[in-house]
């Protein structure tokens, strides 16, 4: 990935006060719901907000739609996951379980994980600016697991990561099958780099 800049963009187009982020806690996990009963492509801010019991009007004021709401709920699944415990693993082993956690994060619900892949993909402002948020995290991540300043495989294991979970998104694989095979490619590439 490119540098990232910061748009200064809130996650949620704004600070939130106790009540709001309770009603945003609450549009989310609506979201997961609906989308599970109704697919991506069913999924609409009405249905979200009366699942969570709020106006459309009100929902919409957090976010910009339902790309933006589904990138939220992703970006709160990842920022609650603590990274991997390094333990006593090699670089290698280390860059795989970060690989392997994000790549998993939403392989138990196929229906928010194919809904992440669209909504990632967006261009509202909103989605771009946590798209943003979640490469410099994932970037984060995997740069303090390889524990070494190598700029071009880092880039490599970005790069791999967002071709693999696109693949898992389109169905062309599962969850499963993208976190070994991002496991073979870095065991691939570090070993040759040894």
């Amino acid at each position: 990935m490119s540098e990232l800049a910061s748009t200064g963009i809130e996650a949620t187009r704004r600070r939130l006060t106790e009540k709001q982020a309770d009603t945003v806690d609450r549009l989310t996990a609506a979201a997961v719901e609906v989308l599970s009963r109704e697919g991506f492509s069913g999924t609409t801010i009405r249905l979200v907000a009366a699942a969570a019991g709020v106006g459309t009007a009100t929902a919409y004021t957090y976010f910009s739609s339902k790309e933006h709401l589904i990138t939220e709920v992703f970006w709160r699944r990842l920022t609650a996951t603590p990274p991997p415990e390094p333990g006593d693993a090699d670089a290698t082993g280390r860059v795989v379980a970060v690989l392997r956690q994000v790549s998993m994060l939403v392989a138990d619900e196929p229906a928010l994980a194919h809904a992440v892949s669209s909504a990632l993909l967006g261009d509202d402002p909103d989605v771009q600016h946590l798209r943003l948020r979640i490469g410099r995290e994932i970037r984060r991540r995997l740069a303090a697991a390889m524990n070494a300043k190598d700029p071009e495989g880092l880039a490599m294991f970005e790069l791999l990561y967002a071709g693999a979970l696109l693949q898992g998104g389109m169905g062309l694989l599962s969850y499963e099958q993208v976190a070994d095979l991002l496991e073979a490619c870095v065991r691939r590439l570090l070993a040759a780099d040894a």
